[in-house]
């Protein structure tokens, strides 16, 4: 990446405008820009994450995903730029499968609460899906490439599995939505 930051207060952008990594300038409500602070966004409420008690393996993981969430947010920075890797899709797959593997199958809707950690998991969840919809509603305007839909899509559902593994890992449970149909056909 070419310039570091040494000047935060450049006032540049009190027009209303933002630039790009390529030196272009765009209006603040950019598809870009909103693609961009939505992943920013995400990778902030990890590191909020990251300041619970966790199990180092999932620690591990969360680091490395806002290492790849940096990138994710260069390659966005600058159009028609590629950083983000396939490689890390797949780490996501298999951090996907071996979390998910030591838990019990759902039976029910959960609710997005548990412990603070896992309710935190959640909130990563839910900002990497709208993360994720900023990245399609940009790629329905400009070129971008798959990778970064495709990452942004397993680590929503990475953060839900976590989320669960969070919950349990005190030996607590996933807190389950009281359907009332569900409840009625259990009485019947």
């Amino acid at each position: 990446m070419g310039k570091r930051l040494t000047q935060i207060a450049t006032r540049t952008g009190d027009d209303g405008t933002t630039g790009l990594g390529d030196n272009t300038r765009v209006p603040k409500s950019h598809p870009r820009i909103a693609a961009l602070g939505d992943v920013d966004e995400l990778n902030s409420h990890i590191g909020l994450l990251l300041c619970e008690p966790l199990p180092q393996a999932v620690r591990e993981l969360l680091i490395d995903v806002q290492h790849q969430l940096f990138n994710l947010g260069g390659e966005l920075s600058i159009p028609g730029f590629a950083l983000l890797q396939e490689s890390a899709v797949l780490q996501l797959d298999q951090a996907l499968a071996q979390h998910n593997a030591a838990l019990p199958r759902l039976q029910e809707f959960i609710l997005p609460a548990g412990t603070r950690a896992a309710a935190q998991a959640h909130v990563c969840r839910t900002v990497a899906r709208r993360a994720e919809r900023a990245v399609v509603a940009l790629g329905a305007q400009e070129a971008v490439r798959e990778t970064p839909r495709h990452y942004l899509n397993r680590l929503s559902d990475l953060m839900f599995v976590l989320a669960r593994v969070l919950n349990r890992m005190d030996g607590g449970d996933d807190v389950y939505w009281k359907s009332e149909r569900l409840a009625r056909a259990q009485q019947e």
